[in-house]
């Protein structure tokens, strides 16, 4: 008995030693479900003392978006982005002046939060070369010298600028291509390739340590460009499968439903119109940034042997900076000089013009109402308006229109013919961008009120939660994370009115004025008083300007002067010589008389000087 209780416990050691270990990993080092079970059934509890030494989870990376313009109006577009105290920059634009801005030529965005951090800021990107993203680049880059990022074209344009202000080489301008990354402090920014109006434009994903984030700028889908270049939607549908934390989406074309024709279908609408031209002379509005349209303007001006003549500096320095940077091919011969487009038939030319937004002092303006030196409008000339009107614009426009049609010229503009497509996306195509990306957070930009929250609509159309979208505004500041958007403090933003070589110095008082001298004009009172008596020297006199003619007027002029004689008398009787004092009161009883009389209130400026 004793030996067969030896034998079967050898047997038993024999079978331990044979039996495989189940708790030792596979050779990937991976261990089985079973294994992963049996571990973490028989492992012991850890006690509170090593429980309270395991590290604490690491709070959320917050990164920050200032918008500092281009929101709740057209134009102006400028971004700021901050994380782990780094920032940058995407795009600096600028506005045309609205119509009660009298006098201002530009409007750029207030640059005080971009000084007060100027040490933080990596560089600026530009999107593209459009005046809405790079008109206020120059007025910043006086200020600030921070490295300057952009597509070949984007930067051609921007040198131009810079050279205008002299401060070319005093800036760092750096060359970028579609997928290149640039790291700056935390943010790595990725260009994207997108279709617009103007070549080489871009969407940028900016990676940092809180997330990814898209801003898209201007673009619309278009599968025929005129570049052969199409939108790179697979590297937005790629980022949107990694992850996208907020996608920042143009919003111009929101309200629009369904899909942006190609530009190309402008091109055969002008095929069409140059045929039934014959034997006119054509006359082609656009903007002088949409070199696509130029392109196909020469074309077809080529095709059907005409010349082409430009008229307007801005789209002449385009198309100078689009051909040498080899955007634009022009053939040998075809451009001819305004100054000489007297020596050729009508039928065998076509002038390229700016000035399709009705712009004062625009080529076309001044054709119109017979101000150009070199084109006299009449019944040979067929005109065509390659544009729409910007929203505000409509009435300067048709106003063009109503001159050139009274000088005899057949005008073709708006949508009479498909002689225009627009440069942004419609509602599909925001669509399809919300789909690829599928950020976590929205945040529509670029466009006014109406057009920012109709782009809200179209996302919460698409299932995302309205606590998810913001619609924000200038001087506005979004916290993200990957848990949440918070709106934090504001920071300076608002609008910046360059008038002339003036920056700044024109502001809401100075436009206030202006617009009471236009309305109700101005009256101006002088006298000379003797600085000892206080005795009335010479006049007073009066001059008006914008407010009535003096011959006139007699009566109420004299009694005007009546008034500021009276004034001076009390004053001097009552003992006093202040002259201040003297202008406030002259000021107040003359404007109360002027608008007892007239009920008009103009401006009235009484100048005292003594002896």
């Amino acid at each position: 008995m004793a030996k067969e209780k030896s034998e079967k416990q050898s047997q038993s050691n024999d079978l331990k030693k044979r039996k495989p270990n189940r708790n030792k990993p596979n050779k990937k080092g991976i261990l089985n479900k079973k294994q992963s079970q049996k571990n973490s059934s028989t492992k012991k509890p850890q006690n509170k003392k090593q429980n309270s030494n395991r590290k604490p989870k690491k709070p959320d990376v917050n990164v920050r978006i200032a918008f500092l313009g281009g929101l709740n109006e057209v134009g102006k577009n400028m971004t700021l982005y901050e994380c782990q105290n780094d920032m940058i920059l995407v795009d600096c634009g600028l506005a045309f002046p609205e119509p009660d801005m009298l006098g201002v030529d530009l409007v750029i965005p207030d640059f005080t939060y971009v000084e007060q951090n100027v040490d933080k800021i990596k560089g600026i990107f530009i999107t593209h070369g459009h005046e809405d993203h790079i008109g206020g680049l120059a007025y910043l880059l006086q200020r600030v010298n921070i490295p300057v990022y952009g597509t070949k074209l984007t930067i051609g344009l921007i040198e131009g600028k810079l050279q205008e202000h002299k401060i070319l080489d005093k800036v760092s301008l750096n060359v970028i291509q579609p997928k290149d990354k640039v790291q700056l402090g935390c943010f790595e920014v990725e260009a994207i390739h997108v279709n617009h109006s103007i070549p080489d434009a871009l969407a940028l994903a900016i990676n940092s340590p809180a997330g990814l984030i898209i801003q898209t700028g201007d673009f619309k889908i278009d599968t025929t460009p005129i570049d052969g270049e199409v939108i790179d939607l697979a590297r937005i549908a790629k980022l949107g499968e990694k992850g996208v934390l907020c996608l920042l989406s143009d919003s111009t074309n929101a309200q629009r439903p369904g899909y942006t024709a190609s530009e190309r279908t402008v091109g055969e609408s002008f095929a069409r119109l140059f045929q039934k031209a014959d034997g006119k002379r054509l006359i082609v509005a656009t903007f002088a940034s949409n070199i696509h349209r130029v392109q196909q303007i020469i074309d077809v001006a080529k095709s059907v042997g005409r010349k082409v003549a430009l008229s307007g500096r801005s789209l002449e320095n385009v198309v100078e900076t689009a051909s040498r940077l080899g955007y634009l091919n022009v053939p040998e011969g075809i451009l001819v000089s305004i100054d000489s487009v007297s020596r050729y038939p009508h039928d065998k030319l076509v002038i390229i013009t700016t000035g399709s937004q009705g712009e004062p002092m625009s080529a076309l303006y001044r054709m119109a109402f017979s101000e150009h030196r070199r084109v006299e409008i009449g019944t040979g000339d067929y005109v065509i308006i390659s544009a729409t009107p910007i929203p505000g614009n409509e009435k300067t426009v048709g106003k063009v229109v109503d001159e050139l049609l009274k000088r005899g010229a057949e005008v073709v503009y708006e949508r009479m013919y498909e002689v225009h497509v627009s440069g942004h996306a419609c509602q599909e195509e925001l669509r399809l961008m919300l789909s690829l990306a599928k950020p976590k957070f929205f945040i529509p930009v670029h466009g006014e009120q109406k057009h920012l929250r109709s782009h809200a609509q179209v996302a919460e159309s698409m299932g995302m939660a309205p606590g998810n979208i913001y619609i924000a505004d200038n001087g506005k500041q979004v916290e993200l994370s990957k848990r949440k958007m918070a709106v934090v403090e504001d920071v300076p933003a608002g609008k910046i009115f360059v008038d002339g070589y003036g920056v700044g110095d024109v502001g809401s008082a100075v436009i206030r004025e202006r617009k009471r001298l236009a309305e109700d004009g101005l009256m101006i009172i002088s006298a000379v008083i003797d600085k000892e008596t206080g005795m009335l020297v010479s006049g007073p006199d009066i001059i008006s300007r914008g407010f009535v003619y003096v011959r006139d007027s007699e009566q109420l002029i004299a009694e005007a002067k009546l008034v500021a004689q009276i004034v001076i008398d009390e004053c001097v009787h009552e003992g006093f010589v202040e002259w201040s004092r003297i202008r406030n009161r002259m000021r107040d009883d003359i404007s109360r008389l002027l608008y007892d009389r007239t009920k008009r209130s103009p401006m009235v400026l009484p100048v005292i000087s003594s002896i």
